[in-house]
């Protein structure tokens, strides 16, 4: 075998040693720390954080607008004036009688610093006379206790179907309006609740949207704050 391709060394002469150091052998140009994963997990790291202010700043705005609103709400006070939006007040023994069963029924479910129950007569038909009770408190959450009112009428009268919320007007708060049954038929049942005051109405001989129209006209001329 020919050893013409291989290269002659002199006799004698020793191969020079490799120096071993501690640091590690680059195989490219990139510095020690590089990392190719290192940039889009930074990116992505960025991204979340910044989601995460967002979410933050807005959770903060909605409790600083919740504790506004509750500010502007807490103290509320419900007048029964002797007339308002064209109804009058039903002073008579069996009217208050039927209003004190009412409120009494209610407060004893919520509790409430104040609790009115009124009867407003209809001069054009005495059979759309309408019933309206409630009273006065701070609610810390005014549509739970609006819907805890519903479900002591549920008690009261028969179940409440039909429930929906509608607008409640300029006062704000939350509205709600459902359909029960009586002795002398089905009726509207409409009420509001904010966080200064709840309060509920039976609207026999009325339809849902003429009784929310009415309970918010009622509102205006009962509350103050």
């Amino acid at each position: 075998m020919s050893d013409a391709h291989l290269t002659e060394r002199p006799v004698g002469e020793t191969p020079e040693p490799v120096e071993l150091t501690d640091e590690p052998i680059r195989l490219s140009r990139r510095g020690p720390d590089h990392d190719p994963e290192s940039k889009p997990r930074s990116r992505r790291g960025r991204i979340v954080l910044a989601f995460a202010l967002v979410a933050g700043l807005a959770g903060a705005g909605a409790l600083a607008a919740g504790g506004w609103r509750m500010l502007q709400q807490k103290d509320t006070t419900l007048s029964t004036p002797p007339q308002l939006a064209g109804l009058t007040r039903d002073d008579s023994d069996r009217a208050r009688s039927t209003a004190d069963y009412l409120r009494d029924g209610f407060a004893a479910d919520i509790d409430l610093d104040r609790s009115f129950g009124t009867v407003y007569s209809d001069p054009a038909d005495p059979k759309r006379s309408v019933l309206i009770f409630g009273g006065t408190t701070l609610l810390w959450q005014p549509e739970r206790d609006l819907d805890s009112l519903f479900g002591l009428m549920t008690d009261e009268t028969g179940k409440v179907t039909g429930l929906r919320e509608v607008a409640a007007g300029r006062l704000d708060g939350v509205m709600k309006c459902g359909v029960t049954g009586g002795d002398g038929g089905d009726f509207a049942v409409c009420g509001w609740a904010d966080h200064g005051s709840v309060v509920m109405a039976m609207f026999p001989g009325r339809s849902v949207g003429d009784s929310a129209v009415l309970l918010r006209r009622l509102r205006e001329g009962m509350q103050t704050r």
